[in-house]
């Protein structure tokens, strides 16, 4: 195998439709970096200009000086952000029109300026090719390359959310944050607190989360921090609504503390998942709902003569479209995936887009998946009234819905034939993203539907390595539990069939 063949193996391996993310085959190197890095700079033409830089964790900071050695080959300046969150380097690229990237140790996210995606059709394949040769041959550098400096946008980044959100005159609240020791141990002491950094101090990991801090000077927030802690040493943790293990730490804190609420953040700082005062997660959908609710209320003040429209995915409960509605706005479904999702944010104007697994979308912030941003609109939801959290979310999910179901197969087409077949003359069919049955029922009937979708891409790994088998996506909703469960069943044992 050549060296220009094995080059571009390595990179074909980590770039996808939209994102570069190593494998456990094929992992992140400084030099497939450094060398993503020089033709981002030439592919966006940012010679001579500034491109901002974030990480997540300490351990990402080899490969964030290899994009910044890679970077200044090419002529850029290296504008360095430190520890950010992935909403905050859209902010940057956004308020400064600069290009920008964010480094992790298995992913890179570029961003054009004014906080722009590059996928495959709009400059990655482009970046992609050009790395080749500079992996091959090496970085060439231009007479005079770029240098490197830091700034703190975190003031900025902090007033930007408040400017959105204000939480002046909320009750007070008691509020247990896990940080998943990421990008959220730095975004929320200042965002929430007065920026005085109370709200990391103490004793923050699980086994000594029993010191709660003030989340600042004045401020009606006492926030209980969970994995604030930075250690590269440490792993992660990670919250994923879908596996409750992940979740366990927070739900026991909240009750532990008698807290109000629980927020729990993924790494990045994009996804957050909300506890109430119970323990009990609440749906992502029923937060979709509250979150559609005061972004159409903000937006019809803000701009009352534009029709107002709210995004969502294929597989959020059918509540957030009704409450999408019944408050003056249309609900337009999208494919799931944030990639679709800002695209169609972009084209239509609206003014939020809501995901099922905690993802939420902000216009008004360069559409960034913010999980800071959706936190404060719950923090703004309970604060401003008596209720308890878990009245609410009862109130914004009404419906029985299963979550997402993961299932592995071999034969995707064979597993949508046998549901059209089962369910043809009981379900009306789309297949927008996947297939999606809507069960032809009358008024007085329980309505169902389901989605069954492919997981998304990933990364083909090389012919001779084994290829991960196709996972498929259910999601299924009925009026009642009873009609969700035999739903799900069936459709259940028609996968497994395979």
């Amino acid at each position: 195998m050549s060296a220009q063949t094995d080059a571009a193996a390595r990179l074909d391996a980590v770039v996808s439709q939209d994102e570069v993310r190593g494998t456990a085959d094929q992992p992140l190197t400084g030099q497939m970096v450094a060398a993503l890095a020089a033709a981002f700079v030439d592919e966006v033409g940012a010679r001579s200009r500034d491109v901002l830089v974030g990480y997540d964790r300490g351990e990402a900071i080899e490969l964030a000086a290899a994009f910044a050695q890679g970077a200044n080959a090419r002529g850029a300046t290296v504008v360095d952000l430190g520890v950010c969150s992935t909403d905050e380097i859209r902010f940057g690229s956004g308020t400064l029109n600069a290009p920008a990237a964010r480094i992790t140790t298995s992913s890179l996210t570029l961003l054009r300026a004014g906080a722009q995606e590059i996928g495959q059709d709009h400059g990655l394949g482009g970046i992609r090719d050009r790395a080749v040769g500079y992996l091959v041959e090496g970085t060439a550098p231009v007479a005079t390359p770029g240098t490197r400096r830091t700034l703190d946008l975190m003031p900025d980044y902090a007033a930007g959310l408040r400017a959105i959100v204000g939480l002046s005159g909320i009750r007070p609240l008691t509020v247990v944050v896990d940080a998943g020791r990421g990008a959220a141990a730095v975004t929320v002491p200042v965002v929430l607190g007065d920026g005085s950094g109370a709200a990391a101090e103490g004793r923050t990991t699980r086994d000594t989360a029993d010191t709660a801090g003030d989340a600042g000077r004045g401020s009606p927030l006492t926030i209980v921090p969970l994995f604030f802690d930075q250690d590269p040493n440490l792993p992660p943790h990670p919250i994923d609504p879908a596996d409750p293990t992940t979740l366990t730490d927070l739900r026991n804190a909240v009750i532990q503390h008698a807290a109000d609420l629980g927020l729990g953040f993924d790494p990045d700082g994009g996804r957050c998942v909300v506890v109430d005062e119970t323990g009990s997660v609440v749906p992502a959908s029923a937060i979709g709902a509250i979150l559609a609710r005061q972004v159409i209320a903000q937006a019809r003040i803000e701009t009352p003569d534009r029709d107002q429209l709210v995004l969502h995915d294929l597989t959020v409960s059918r509540f957030v479209a009704e409450t999408i509605e019944s408050n003056g706005a249309a609900a337009v479904p999208v494919p799931v995936g944030g990639a679709p999702m800002r695209a169609e944010l972009r084209s239509t104007g609206a003014v939020l887009g809501c995901g099922h697994s905690g993802d939420y979308y902000f216009p008004r912030f360069w559409c960034a998946e913010s999980g800071l941003l959706a936190a404060m609109y719950v923090l703004a939801e309970v604060g401003f009234q008596s209720r308890p959290l878990s009245a609410l979310a009862t109130d914004a999910m009404p419906y029985a819905h299963s979550g997402e179901i993961s299932v592995a197969v071999d034969d995707l087409p064979g597993v949508y034939a046998r549901i059209v077949d089962a369910f043809t003359g009981s379900a009306d069919f789309e297949e927008v993203d996947g297939l999606t049955a809507i069960g032809m029922t009358s008024v007085d009937e329980p309505f169902w539907w389901f989605n069954v979708r492919p997981s998304h891409p990933v990364p083909q790994r090389a012919p001779e390595q084994q290829q991960p088998q196709p996972v498929v996506r259910l999601t299924v909703e009925a009026a009642t539990p009873e009609v969700m469960v035999r739903i799900r069943d069936a459709v259940l044992a028609l996968v497994a069939d395979d």
